[in-house]
């Protein structure tokens, strides 16, 4: 420890004040090494100061790379170009405070995640020696990754009975070691379900790795699974893990799974298979025990009979198959995801807890979600940011959602040639002649029943 930290190590006042700080605060020497860290640090990210005192801060903050590699933090491919490093040490050298934003990918509480940090560096000198104080300003972020997921179930909000039942089978298969294939639209929550099945698993204490199969260039496909050894090819200056080493004894989520490559469906079908991985470069077996879930939005059905996906591998990733219902059938929970989505955005800086009106609510209940729960989610962040108060009105909602119309008829004044020109307008689409008799689609079904009586 350095004369800087000594020094706030032992005053209790300054001390005290340092605990209490709402950002995280750590203090770094000259070439990066952490001398110390605060309360909120250590919650955080699950640490405490002792065993940390003298690592690199990508060590502390549970940065991926630093993992990669058996040299740790600062010798990865990835850490020239560190916006953290860069910034710690440019605060040194033009001796005054710099703030930034920088995209890392952290792994808190075993779960890798993209996070945006706003970081701000202050250098100080102490005794001829001179130290640089990192703060993360909007650790509260990371706060909420770092909490147990509240019981409702896992994060993932429905009270329908397709939704429990989804839930009842992640219990179930949770305490296997089975490979698990999800299915459904994109944006209905896979990886969600994903982390669930992780979460409920004897695997829960390890890493939860999620790899976006769609997102993998051709070229990277391998190292990036299998990683790859010192000299495999140009720019592979230090051995590196892949995904598959990273999860050992945890859990892969292969998103996007249909996007492979047939040469990478091979090589993924010969490690599981084998329980086996090959970095590039190496003729090095290298066993590994990881639970395989995989998900996509296509029919791999479909794909295996068109010859665009191999059989043997399907039949592999799907020992139990899962389908996450589409958000159009299961409306009744828009409700509880409006409400849960809205708590959320109320922690965020600059956002404040809004309601719903009533003609902005039937907006959204009436929607058909093509973007599912993804699309909501976005929807609902742009009508808060544009409401500017504490309720979201119909006009706040994006253009593209139909508006609503006034009430013209209540639902006992409905005749019939009102409904058959709505109907007529409406192209036969029920929905769409609710809008115009401006009435809901049950009104609108209940004179249909009260007509054939």
């Amino acid at each position: 420890m350095n004369d800087a930290a000594r020094l706030l190590q032992d005053q209790s006042f300054i001390r005290t004040l340092m605990d209490s700080l709402p950002c995280g605060f750590m203090v770094l020497d000259e070439e990066g090494r952490v001398q110390l860290i605060n309360a909120i640090m250590q919650q955080t990210f699950g640490i405490t100061e002792q065993p940390v005192r003298g690592k690199k801060y990508g060590d502390v903050l549970r940065c991926i790379h630093p993992l990669e590699s058996s040299v740790t933090c600062g010798f990865t491919a990835y850490c020239p170009g560190c916006e953290t490093r860069k910034l710690a040490f440019s605060a040194l050298a033009e001796n005054r405070r710099l703030t930034a934003q920088t995209s890392v990918q952290l792994l808190i509480n075993g779960q890798l995640k993209n996070h945006l940090l706003l970081l701000s560096a202050v250098p100080f000198a102490f005794a001829d020696r001179r130290s640089v104080m990192l703060i993360i300003e909007n650790i509260g972020k990371l706060i909420s990754h770092s909490l147990p997921v509240q019981p409702a179930f896992r994060g993932i909000v429905g009270q329908n009975p397709k939704m429990q039942e989804l839930f009842t089978t992640i219990r179930h298969v949770a305490q296997t070691n089975a490979a698990v294939l999800i299915q459904g639209e994109s944006g209905t929550g896979k990886e969600l379900v994903a982390l669930a099945i992780h979460q409920e698993s004897p695997r829960a204490e390890k890493h939860f790795i999620p790899v976006n199969c769609g997102a993998l260039p051709e070229s990277l496909a391998e190292t990036e699974l299998f990683g790859h050894v010192k000299g495999a090819f140009t720019g592979a200056i230090h051995d590196r893990k892949g995904r598959f080493e990273l999860a050992d004894h945890g859990t892969i989520f292969l998103d996007e799974v249909g996007e492979l490559s047939p040469a990478m469906q091979a090589k993924l079908l010969r490690v599981l298979q084998s329980g086996e991985i090959q970095r590039v470069g190496s003729e090095r077996m290298i066993q590994v025990n990881v639970r395989v879930i995989s998900a996509t939005n296509k029919n791999l059905e479909e794909e295996v009979e068109a010859g665009r996906f191999r059989e043997d591998l399907y039949y592999r990733l799907r020992v139990v198959p899962m389908t996450v219902p589409p958000l159009r059938e299961r409306c009744g929970d828009i409700p509880l995801l409006i409400e849960h989505f809205l708590a959320e955005f109320a922690r965020e800086p600059g956002l404040y807890k809004v309601t719903l009106s009533p003609a902005a609510l039937s907006v959204l209940v009436e929607y058909s979600w093509p973007g599912n729960v993804r699309e909501l989610q976005n929807v609902l962040q742009y009508a808060m940011i544009r409401s500017q108060g504490d309720m979201i009105e119909s006009d706040h909602l994006p253009l593209l959602l139909p508006s609503p119309l006034p009430v013209r008829h209540r639902e006992t004044e409905l005749r019939e040639q009102d409904v058959t020109l709505a109907l007529q307008k409406a192209g036969g689409n029920k929905r769409r002649a609710a809008q115009i008799l401006g009435v809901s689609r049950s009104s609108l079904y209940r004179f249909f029943d009260r007509q054939k009586k």
